[in-house]
């Protein structure tokens, strides 16, 4: 099998399609898609977005240090390509969505409330590479859809069919083929089964 030698680029596919929320000092809030976004640190946890200058809601950002990064499901995906096509310069992308802004624990910024995970940010540090600034935060605080608890108190994402974004195209999930740690494992056996298992069923 050959490969083709592209020219230098961003080619790190999947990564999340999440909806960043903000607002200005003045209480505006506005929200839009973020792709460029990820943990950067354990420990203090710390994650960033990435962020075009010349976009509406970077200056909110700026101003008040503060942004929620909230984890986008399959049912939101109509939404989130709205949000990321559509400025808020020019409608309220909440009352066009459907969206509803509900209030974070802790940082000046809404939360999506139709989101099952919201991570509440702030700012530390602004990076300016070049097309895009990276706004490096702490996170201060995690609101979680509680429904998606099991009874041993884990919290299982998969049942809210979380979104992707890989090379233009929104992609959902597919089910779990091991957790952290399962190749080495006494029973690693038994999940190889059940990873074939599932992939004859794929076809």
């Amino acid at each position: 099998m050959g490969k083709e030698i592209w020219k230098a680029g961003n080619f790190v596919y999947p990564v999340p399609a999440v909806l960043v929320s903000c607002q200005d000092r003045e209480g505006k809030k506005n929200l839009f898609t973020a792709a460029w976004t990820g943990t950067v640190c354990t420990n203090p946890p710390m994650a960033y977005i990435s962020v075009r200058p010349e976009r509406y809601s970077y200056r909110m950002i700026r101003e008040t240090g503060a942004f929620v990064i909230n984890l986008t499901t399959e049912a939101m995906a109509r939404a989130v390509d709205f949000c990321g096509v559509k400025s808020g310069r020019d409608l309220d992308k909440w009352k066009e969505t459907g969206l509803t802004a509900g209030t974070a624990s802790v940082v000046e910024a809404p939360v999506v409330l139709e989101s099952p995970v919201n991570v509440e940010c702030a700012v530390t540090e602004v990076l300016e590479l070049g097309s895009h600034h990276m706004f490096l935060a702490l996170v201060k605080a995690i609101q979680v859809e509680d429904g998606l608890m099991d009874e041993k108190g884990r919290f299982c994402f998969e049942q809210a069919k979380p979104l992707a974004y890989s090379h233009g195209a929104y992609c959902g999930l597919t089910e779990a083929i091991g957790s952290f740690g399962y190749s080495i494992r006494k029973n690693s056996t038994k999940a190889k089964k059940k990873q074939k298992k599932s992939l004859r069923k794929r076809g």
